[in-house]
């Protein structure tokens, strides 16, 4: 039978999270590189769904463009909709990484995880304006979540998807860090 530890036992716990708290740049890039990984995979799967069911057809592309046209608000509504979706389950996965891997700070962890996703966009578009469009990778990957516009395109639904998938991804991200952070919670208290 085990012991169970007293007040005074528990107590150094307390400044552990004094001691080893806040954000760690490590664990909010591998939640970054989960959040990542996940919104491909998830893209991909919503793509291969789109075919099965026929809205896409690599054999028939004008087909397909027609089908597309003739319902292109709810496509483009139930395609922005699947985006939002993607974009907070990945970066839900993301948070959750970070969080469980750096035991506090849950919030913290997955603002931090937001914040390496636009460093690194930030440094990809940096990098294309001083290189060029031809090497602008993100632009050739079918399979990226990205927001349908064309750069320098900006509308009201342009912006407003912008600030959708910014706000989408935030929220996954700080509620993924909770959630992470729990786990380690219920291990504290069942060790006290």
């Amino acid at each position: 039978m085990t012991r169970r530890r007293t007040a005074d036992e528990v107590r150094p716990a307390v400044d552990v999270r004094a001691r080893y708290g806040g954000v760690k740049v490590g664990a909010a890039f591998f939640g970054w590189l989960t959040a990542t990984g996940t919104a491909l995979l998830l893209t991909a799967l919503l793509a291969a769904g789109g075919t099965a069911v026929g809205l896409a057809s690599g054999a028939d592309v004008r087909l397909a463009a027609d089908k597309v046209q003739s319902n292109a608000e709810t496509v483009g509504l139930t395609g922005g909709v699947a985006l939002l979706a993607i974009i907070f389950v990945a970066y839900g996965c993301g948070g959750y990484v970070a969080g469980r891997m750096a035991r506090f700070d849950g919030v913290r962890q997955g603002l931090a995880v937001w914040v390496w996703a636009l460093v690194i966009a930030a440094a990809v578009s940096a990098l294309v304006a001083a290189a060029g469009t031809k090497y602008n990778v993100l632009a050739h990957l079918n399979s990226f979540p990205r927001i349908p516009l064309k750069e320098g395109d900006l509308t009201d639904a342009g912006i407003a998807a912008a600030v959708g998938v910014a706000v989408a991804s935030l929220v996954g991200a700080v509620l993924g860090g909770l959630a992470g952070m729990r786990f380690h919670r219920r291990v504290d208290r069942a060790g006290a």
